[in-house]
């Protein structure tokens, strides 16, 4: 990028130089690619309308526009909630959207199951939490973006940290049932139906929540080879799905943009491993009965 000026002085190269530790702290904060992207944008529109002679850190100084502007998003959100669900951000910019993959190579790297707790926290709590355990920003500063005190901060981060960890105890046998779970997901991304079918116990028996395929009431479905073709239906699915601790027991979570739509949990027989019942959630009352915590 050729070197040039913005506004009272703040060069193009010395945005830059900070778009990726922005980026990276704005995704964590928003659990979307687009949006962060917005949100960079909008901190890059606002450094440079400011006289930025008196600042030292200018790095310091980004990462306070960015998570403010990232901290309205939030309360905004709050606000709108049931709105914003049903809204894909940045449909209207088709050249800069991120693409699919992008998408899923950002949530793959944050961990699917932090996203989703991290939306489950109120916007002061997912930045104290993102700012210090995720970035190591002191409380102090912290204390001056939320205009409270560091000790208030710190209870914050406290609180999403607890939240993050959660309550329930691990199942017994994780290890075996972790990897199971990890093979079952990557042969629902991968389409490997042969790889899927060995995981299940040949009389498996799958329940869906009406909202994952419509219909007035929980579909049932029996059998290792057709539980194995329905999970080929869901490959795309996959992509936006990972690995979490359900009720303390190994799972899976799906969350676009990293907001939970469903859960896996799998119920295997002791001796073979194999899974006996998968049950797909997807009710918002079932959804919210159920802890998730990063795994």
């Amino acid at each position: 990028m050729a070197e040039k000026s913005f506004g009272t002085g703040l060069r193009a190269e010395d945005f830059e130089a900070h778009r990726p530790h922005l980026c990276a702290v704005a995704y964590r904060m928003l659990g979307s690619l687009a949006e962060a992207e917005d949100a960079v944008q909008e901190t890059w529109l606002r450094a440079g309308a400011a006289d930025v002679g008196e600042v030292r850190n200018i790095g310091g100084w980004l990462t306070t526009i960015a998570t403010r502007t990232c901290l309205n998003a939030l309360r905004s959100r709050v606000a709108r909630r049931e709105e914003e669900l049903q809204t894909s951000h940045g449909t209207d910019r088709p050249d800069h959207s991120p693409t699919p993959e992008q998408e899923v190579e950002a949530a793959d790297a944050v961990g699917i199951a932090l996203l989703v707790v991290l939306d489950t926290l109120t916007p002061d709590e997912r930045l104290a939490f993102v700012l210090h355990d995720l970035f190591a920003v002191s409380f102090d500063e912290i204390a001056a973006i939320l205009e409270r005190t560091p000790a208030s901060a710190r209870q914050l981060a406290s609180r999403a940290r607890r939240r993050i960890r959660g309550t329930s105890p691990a199942a017994p046998d994780t290890s075996r049932r972790r990897r199971a779970v990890d093979a079952f997901l990557a042969a629902t991304r991968t389409g490997d139906f042969e790889a899927l079918v060995a995981l299940l116990h040949p009389d498996v028996v799958l329940t869906a929540d009406p909202a994952v395929i419509p219909s007035p009431e929980r579909v049932v479905v029996l059998g290792a080879h057709t539980v194995a073709k329905g999970a080929m239906a869901a490959t795309g699915r996959a992509r936006f799905t990972g690995p979490a601790l359900l009720d303390g027991a190994y799972g899976l979570v799906m969350a676009p943009q990293g907001r939970l739509r469903v859960l896996l949990t799998f119920t295997t027989d002791p001796d073979s491993g194999l899974f006996t019942a998968i049950d797909v959630i997807a009710e918002p009352e079932r959804l919210a009965a159920v802890e998730v915590t990063v795994a």
